[in-house]
C-alpha cells in the first residue's frame, strides 16, 4: 500500500478520524499523532500553522506518502448540505492561485465514497467565512463550492516535497448558515479547545448552546463521511 499521511486542522478532527480508522497514538513524535503501518495522522493547526514545524517528523520513515487534507469545510454552494462530501479536483489559495490534486488518487477517493461527492473547487481562506452574505460573496468571486482554512497550504507543502496530494472534506455548515463568532473563538490557532472560555460562554451566553450542539452534531456527521472515504483508501 502506498504510504498515507492524513493531516487535519484541529485535535478534535484528528482524534475522531483516528478512532474511526483504529489508529494508535504515536509516542515517538513530540506532538499528537496516530498511526498504523504506513498510515500516519496528525493535526497541523488552523491555517496549517504547524505544518512546517511538524513536516520533517511526520514524513520520517514514509517514502513520498499520499498527503491528504482531511476534515470539515463550510459550504458555499447552496446545494451542499451538512454531511455532504467535497473531494475537490483543485484547491484555491486566498489569492485565487489554483493547485491541482493527484488525479489518480482523486478518482479513487471519489469512487470510494458511499454517497454523492462534489468535486468542484475548494478555496482556502485566512479567516472564518461565518455569515451567509460572506459565503455568497466568496462563492460568486471564486466559483468554489466550499471553503476551509488549510487545504491549499497543505497541498502546496506536499507538492514542494514531491508528494502527491488529495483533499477529503465534508460540510459542517451550509451556505445559508451563520457561525457565531463566540464558537469560532473557542478553538486556538493550534487547534485546541479553550476550555475556560467554553465554560464561561455556557454560563454567560446560554442561548448559544443549542447552536453549539447543532454544529457539534453536524461536525460529527461530516467527520464520519470523511472517515468512510479514508477507511476505503487505507484498506
Amino acid at each position: 500500500m502506498h504510504p498515507i499521511l492524513i493531516l487535519t486542522a484541529v485535535d478534535l478532527e484528528a482524534r475522531a478520524v483516528a478512532r474511526a480508522l483504529e489508529l494508535s497514538p504515536l509516542t515517538s513524535l513530540p506532538f499528537l499523532a496516530f498511526g498504523r503501518g504506513s498510515v500516519r495522522l496528525a493535526p497541523v493547526g488552523v491555517r496549517a500553522c504547524l505544518c512546517e514545524s511538524r513536516w520533517a517528523g511526520l514524513l520520517e520513515g514514509l517514502d513520498r506518502p499520499l498527503v491528504i487534507s482531511a476534515g470539515v469545510c463550510g459550504g458555499l454552494d447552496p446545494r451542499l448540505r451538512p454531511g455532504d462530501l467535497v473531494i475537490p479536483s483543485r484547491v484555491m489559495e486566498p489569492t485565487g492561485e489554483l493547485h491541482p490534486v493527484a488525479t489518480a488518487h482523486h478518482e479513487r477517493a471519489a469512487a470510494c465514497a458511499a454517497t454523492t461527492v462534489c468535486t468542484g473547487p475548494l478555496i482556502t481562506t485566512l479567516d472564518v467565512v461565518g455569515t451567509p452574505e460572506a459565503k455568497a460573496s466568496l462563492h460568486a468571486w471564486s466559483g468554489a463550492v466550499a471553503a476551509d482554512m488549510e487545504s491549499a497550504f497543505i497541498v502546496a507543502r506536499a507538492t514542494a516535497s514531491d508528494c502527491p496530494a488529495l483533499v477529503v472534506r465534508a460540510v459542517s455548515d451550509g451556505a445559508g448558515e451563520r457561525l457565531p463568532l463566540e464558537l469560532v473563538r473557542l478553538v486556538t490557532p493550534h487547534g485546541s479547545l479553550r476550555l475556560t472560555r467554553a465554560l464561561t460562554l455556557a454560563v454567560t451566553r446560554p442561548a448559544v448552546l443549542p447552536r453549539a450542539l447543532t454544529l457539534k452534531r453536524r461536525t460529527d456527521q461530516a467527520l464520519r463521511a470523511v472517515a468512510g472515504v479514508l477507511a476505503a483508501l487505507v484498506a
